[in-house]
């Protein structure tokens, strides 16, 4: 980044032009090293440029009038709805801070969860809170038209603009804005060029809309809302006193500079480098570039802390402080649908009656009663938003005072509101999870009670899921909601952990007809572990509610949040086995839900994704565009498949039921599932890609080359009632899909009249034995098939030795005992790519 020099741009600038320049501090540069401009993206011809010397903006001359992009001390001016962010580790490394504008380095960045915020640690307190507003939680329950969200920088060099077509990205500075739900892209002088309205863009008919979910959100953090797990330390990764500009000062050549009583207490400053040329203005000036804090210098003096300024400035601490009466607040208001702020001129004896007064003469609504209105006090931090109501009769000139004096950086972030005043009760919903499985209503609130002493005036149970051991509590107070939420995480019950999740709720009235949301599960631990960057991903792409981690949450949360929606589809982002397991959930639900049968989706992630494969989705992810392969999804074609129920009674154990989807194995091929499951528990940062993964089926396949386990003699089959003659096999296997051990055809494709051609919904399933680890190599290779045995509709086995078993890919040693395999209820939707969405 060119050094800026110390010619002004203009002495001086008037109201206008500072408006026009958005709060930037441009001064002339000369540029060291190729520069390119950040509003139009060009590169800057010549040796001289234009830089904001707060934010590093650069940019031609030109481009100087119709710069779109606002400077951090104007933002908190500008926001209309605050939203906290929710922060979490970055791992880009050539991404661009939001606020300094300068590149991120890994360690020591931070990015938003829900939005397209990246920033460094020691930016984030001059943040605002200006992200995606994904819900509604006002008590009037109005659908309005939803605007675009911009969000500048971080475009790709192949972003282009929709108005004038123009390359609008750039990986050598933060260029361009980009709208956070529909995804179009613009320079930021042309966004205003374009209808204010987003339409959601390709994916609208996925995307839950903002206006139709509902959260009283007030006493929970971002992270809580959208059940997003909060980083360790995050915070705590570089020293609080590093500046922006400053990373690599040292105490000698600079001064501490506090922005007031409360950073003076805590010890919370930020170095300012400084020669010994350096004048008390020019440090003045310095001091409030790093805080970010308006360019009017006549209203701010620094007050020495030590007795070292006589021998200049260096090593010395002094403290930033405000001078002057105010003699305007800024009031924003929601009027009629249409946001407006207004400037209101305060004096010392100003109140909190005077200005809404004021206020409602600006509106010409004088017929109104100031006392049906109240002045809300909001701090737009970018980690947090605290609300406060103005008590009547209070003295603003005081209060402005009274803040500014404690930190101008909080000054700076605080804005006032005026609202109507409502009388409301607080509604919040919380997910109960951890409890003991299948007990009654009654039995389920007399241990809620015992654990967490609910009051039974604010609290009631609406909805009970005994097979999952979990249930939903209403709560009509805020704080009651919180200190539930908060106590659940330190209790147990019976030797479990309890855990609370907070539920939104969806207004399927406001959705239009031809929507059908995508509710979107996330394994992490699936395949490659690229869950957690999916997620990120996902949030970003369509409504973080709608977008559930299932290493986190379980997946009951997801079909109960969509459980009144008449119709919508389900991605499974994993392996077989999570598959498996989230139609299992749907079973024990379906009664609740209005959508009894939604299509599933699958993006695979896990080592087999055999189900994946035959459906069009392939045998893995790596990285392709999701917001295209969602658009794939929207067109795919639905189909029907076959589900079955496994029961295993055995003596030793208790009677258990699981459910199959792809196949179920017994021997060979079961022992070698059990040993990869097991060393990927062991060390599960090695299993990151399918190349590795295959590489240790190898070797725990020769290690079994062999052995010699005669299955067939441990093992009684019956099909449809008819008992199965077994060959010498080590391993019986049960096809409901024509994909296995990660694509291949073990049932073959010869013609063969004895059988029926093999379909997912066609109610049998194929018998096949393999004679061991060679034959099943084979097999892989294409060079045999499995030894085709029967076809049928209900299976019954009987064990006289303990055996290993998988159910698509999930191993365990079962121990002698009865099998049976029967159908499982009414057959799934699941969708199948390339072939036309069904009607």
């Amino acid at each position: 980044m060119a050094e800026p020099n110390t010619e002004p741009l203009k002495n001086s600038l008037d109201a206008q032009q500072s408006e026009r320049l958005r709060g930037h501090r441009f001064r002339r540069a000369a540029l060291t090293k190729p520069s390119y401009c950040h509003g139009c993206s060009a590169f800057i011809w010549g040796l001289i440029g234009f830089q904001c010397e707060v934010c590093n903006f650069m940019s031609h001359e030109k481009c100087l009038k119709t710069q779109g992009s606002t400077c951090p001390t104007m933002m908190a001016s500008l926001v209309k709805v605050p939203v906290s962010h929710c922060f979490g580790l970055s791992c880009h490394r050539k991404g661009f801070c939001s606020v300094c504008r300068k590149q991120i380095e890994e360690k020591a960045a931070l990015r938003c969860e829900v939005c397209e915020l990246h920033v460094h640690i020691d930016c984030v307190a001059f943040s605002v809170a200006d992200c995606r507003e994904c819900h509604l939680d006002k008590t009037l329950l109005q659908r309005s038209p939803l605007l675009h969200h911009w969000r500048e920088g971080n475009l790709g060099p192949d972003a282009r603009c929709s108005v004038c077509k123009r390359s609008c990205g750039s990986g050598e500075v933060p260029t361009g804005t980009s709208c956070e739900w529909c995804g179009i892209k613009a320079h930021s002088a042309c966004a205003p060029h374009l209808a204010p309205e987003c339409t959601l863009g390709q994916l609208h008919s996925m995307i839950l809309p903002p206006d139709c979910v509902y959260l009283k959100s007030l006493t929970f953090t971002p992270n809580q809302t959208y059940r997003i797990l909060e980083p360790v330390n995050a915070f705590d990764v570089c020293p609080r006193e590093m500046g922006p500009d400053v990373r690599t000062a040292s105490v000698s050549d600079s001064v501490k500079v506090f922005d007031g009583n409360d950073a003076l207490r805590r010890g919370d400053f930020r170095l300012v480098p400084v020669s010994k040329t350096t004048r008390l203005q020019e440090l003045l000036e310095a001091a409030l570039q790093v805080f970010y804090l308006p360019c009017d210098q006549q209203s701010y003096e620094l007050e020495a802390l030590d007795n070292n300024v006589q021998s200049g400035f260096a090593g010395g601490a002094w403290l930033l402080r405000f001078r002057g009466p105010d003699s305007t607040i800024r009031v924003n208001l929601d009027w009629a649908g249409s946001w407006q702020m207004f400037n209101c001129r305060i004096s010392a004896d100003s109140t909190t009656e005077s200005v809404l007064a004021d206020t409602l003469a600006h509106l010409h609504t004088e017929s109104q009663s100031v006392s049906n209105f109240q002045l809300q006090e909001v701090y737009v931090n970018g980690r947090q938003v605290q609300t406060q109501i103005l008590a009547h009769g209070q003295n603003i000139a005081e209060k402005l005072q009274q803040i500014r004096a404690e930190s101008l950086r909080r000054m700076n972030q605080t804005c006032f509101y005026i609202a109507k005043k409502q009388n409301f009760s607080v509604e919040s919903e919380l997910l109960i999870r951890g409890l003991p499985l299948l007990l009654d209503r009654e039995r389920y609130w007399e241990l809620l009670q015992k654990h967490l002493s609910p009051d039974s005036r604010l609290v009631k149970m609406s909805n009970v899921y005994a097979g999952q051991g979990e249930v939903v509590l209403l709560v009509s107070c805020g704080l009651e909601a919180h200190r539930i939420f908060t106590l659940t995480g330190s209790t147990r019950v019976e030797k479990q952990s309890l855990t609370s999740l907070v539920v939104p709720k969806i207004m399927h009235q406001n959705l239009d007809q031809d929507s059908s949301p995508l509710l979107v599960f996330v394994n992490q631990k699936s395949g490659g572990l690229k869950g957690s960057e999916l997620l990120y991903k996902f949030r970003k792409l369509l409504n973080p509610h709608q977008v559930i981690d299932l290493c986190n949450c379980g997946c009951l949360i997801g079909f109960h949040i969509f459980r009144e929606l008449p119709s919508f589809r389900v991605l499974v982002c994993g392996g077989d086995g999570t598959v498996g397991w989230v139609l299992g959930v749907l079973e024990a639900v379906r009664n609740k839900l209005l959508c009894r049968d939604p299509a599933f989706g699958i993006l695979p992630l896990g080592t087999g994704n055999d189900l994946a494969r035959i459906l069009g989705w392939g045998s893995g992810y790596s990285g392709e565009d999701l917001a295209l392969y969602l658009s794939c999804m929207n067109e795919a074609e639905e189909v029907l498949m076959d589900r079955w129920t496994i029961l295993l009674d055995s003596p030793d154990q208790p009677p258990k039921i699981v459910h199959m989807n792809n196949y179920f194995g017994l021997g060979i091929d079961a022992e070698l599932s059990l040993d990869f499951h097991l060393a990927r528990e062991d060390e599960p940062g090695k299993f990151t890609s399918s190349f590795h993964n295959k590489g240790v089926y190898v070797k725990v396949g020769l290690q079994k080359i062999t052995a010699t386990r005669s299955l067939h003699r441990h093992l009684a089959v019956q099909v449809d009632g008819q008992n199965l003659l077994l060959p010498n096999i080590e391993g019986l296997i049960f096809l409901n899909i024509p994909s296995w051990g990660s694509g291949a055809d073990l049932w073959g494709s010869e013609v063969d009249s004895s059988y029926r051609e093999p379909s997912i919904a066609d109610g049998l399933l194929e018998v096949v034995g393999v004679t061991g680890v060679v034959h099943m190599g084979q097999v892989q290779g294409g060079l045999r098939s499995g030894i085709r045995l029967a076809q049928g509709s209900y299976i019954r086995l009987s064990l006289s030795k303990a055996t290993a078993v998988q159910v698509d890919g999930e191993p365990w040693i079962q121990q002698p005992g009865d099998i049976i395999v029967s159908a499982a209820g009414p057959k799934v939707r699941m969708l199948r790519k390339g072939m036309g969405r069904k009607n």
